[in-house]
């Protein structure tokens, strides 16, 4: 409209009343326009009118931020405010504080939110970065939910994942191990967060309280830790991309299958993250792909030692039923150790059992809860004393096939159970395989004894004729005997005088 006011007047040489006219604008407006310099819009001041709500407005925004901070669930809604201010004075209407909040989240929303930040830039070789996610996948049937690590390089862009149930130091250190061992190699310095199984206390600045054990992981693979400021995700930006395109990529191709153990999904992950490597070009060069830049960095990265000893150690005592309690499970151990306090070594994979040194029991790990794990050789040496418990013990459900075999056979007669307990002795001297070699042929004779099962063994240690006898099938008769009761006769007449 100013544009063409203008023309009409000062191009067509139109007046100001002819100007009106046509535009039908007052003489007054166009010629105040016409005086303005420059083609502006003009600007009316808003009308500001008095609300019986504007002495209540800092309080509801007060009460409105405060909530902005709360769990969606417990932030009060419009009538929970107007209820609050009531009772401290307001005389207003409902509605009136409803279309205030209103208003009020509208222009929070609209905003600008997002600060400006500093592009940053790796040398090869230089860094990587470490963060975890959750992401949930089902495994072994259930749905669960998995802490997966991720491992990624500053500069190639070359990422690594690994799941693990938790978020314990010995997740930690495994992963680091894996990541370090598929990425060729480890970089001068790591970039974290403040995760608490790297950090016991965040001090001023930067200021860390680092902890023992993970200082003790960077010490081995000779790398510096760098810790982000709190609440500074952006300062490891590469890994936080990092775990937003894997979700997309990775976890939702994983979400739609099903897993048999944790061990096939993360294998199926190292391929996922190698082809991954293929398939993405890199940021910086376009031309090359994420797989070609890490060959460049492998040559800058440090050689990777021998995988850290990443285990969590614990005092444990041994229960009379030679049982260690760990995380709501039960793992047993040989019956010498009742009663004994033990060190405890928590893998990600295993639980292990240590006494002045030496290691007393392994056994696999589990994350379900309320199981006991036993290992039957733990209790040959109590069922010398007690062979009775055999019969029903727990342990012992879990021997070889073979092995019950012969006990089922052995307690059909009396004193069986102290029979069977002297063929299990016969496990720490000449060793499971074996036994399972003596008592396989002691129930093809038919009538097994203990006494069949020792000899078995003792000719098996003394050289190789029972090993013959398993190898080779027995002889057979080419002609059956025939009982020939007249070549009896014959010979009786031959000898009479």
């Amino acid at each position: 409209m100013l544009a063409k006011i203008r023309r009409m007047h000062l191009r067509d040489g139109l007046s100001i009343r002819e100007v009106a006219r046509r535009t039908g604008l007052s003489r007054n407006t166009v010629r105040q326009w016409l005086r303005e310099e420059g083609v502006t819009e003009p600007k009316y001041p808003e009308r500001s009118t008095a609300s019986v709500l504007d002495a209540w407005a800092e309080h509801l925004e007060a009460a409105l931020r405060a909530d902005a901070h709360r769990p969606v669930r417990e932030r009060r809604t419009a009538k929970a405010l107007f209820e609050q201010i009531r009772a401290l004075g307001y005389a207003g209407s409902y509605p009136r504080v409803v279309v205030w909040v209103r208003r009020w989240r509208e222009r929070q929303a609209s905003a600008p939110r997002r600060a400006a930040f500093v592009p940053m830039s790796f040398e090869l070789g230089d860094a990587f970065q470490f963060d975890w996610s959750c992401e949930y996948v089902f495994v072994g049937g259930l749905r669960r939910r998995l802490e997966v690590a991720h491992t990624k390089l500053a500069a190639s862009r070359a990422f690594w994942l690994t799941a693990y149930p938790a978020q314990s130091h010995e997740m930690l250190f495994d992963a680091h191990a894996r990541a370090f061992e598929a990425l060729g190699g480890v970089p001068r310095r790591g970039i974290y967060d403040n995760m608490k199984t790297a950090v016991d206390k965040v001090g001023v600045g930067k200021a860390r309280s680092v902890n023992a054990r993970f200082q003790a992981m960077c010490s081995h693979y000779l790398f510096e830790p760098e810790f982000c400021n709190p609440a500074s995700g952006w300062e490891k930006g590469v890994v936080e991309k990092n775990v937003q395109d894997r979700r997309r990529q990775v976890w939702r191709e994983a979400g739609e299958r099903r897993w048999s153990d944790l061990a096939s999904l993360n294998a199926w992950l190292a391929e996922r993250c190698r082809q991954g490597w293929e398939e993405t070009a890199h940021p910086e060069w376009s031309e090359l792909s994420v797989a070609d830049v890490l060959q460049d960095e492998r040559t800058r990265l440090m050689p990777c030692p021998k995988p850290f000893d990443g285990y969590v150690e614990q005092p444990v005592r041994v229960s009379a039923t030679a049982l260690v309690h760990f995380q709501r499970n039960r793992y047993s151990v040989p019956t010498r150790w009742v009663n004994e306090v033990l060190s405890l070594r928590a893998y990600p994979e295993a639980v292990v059992l240590v006494a002045e040194g030496v290691e007393v029991a392994r056994h696999t790990r589990s994350f379900e809860r309320e199981l006991t794990f036993y290992d039957w050789q733990h209790y040959i040496a109590l069922v010398q004393t007690k062979p009775g418990a055999l019969r029903n013990g727990a342990p012992f459900k879990a021997m070889p096939e073979v092995l019950q075999t012969l006990q089922r056979h052995l307690l059909r007669h009396a004193g069986g159970d102290r029979v069977m307990a002297q063929v299990l002795a016969a496990v720490p001297v000449h060793g499971l395989e074996a036994v399972l070699v003596a008592a396989e042929i002691a129930l093809e004779a038919g009538r097994p004894s203990a006494e069949h099962v020792l000899n078995v063994l003792a000719r098996l240690k003394d050289g190789a004729p029972a090993l013959r006898e398993l190898t080779q099938p027995a002889p057979t008769l080419k002609e059956e005997p025939r009982a020939d009761v007249q070549r009896y006769d014959s010979l009786r007449e031959a000898q009479q005088p």
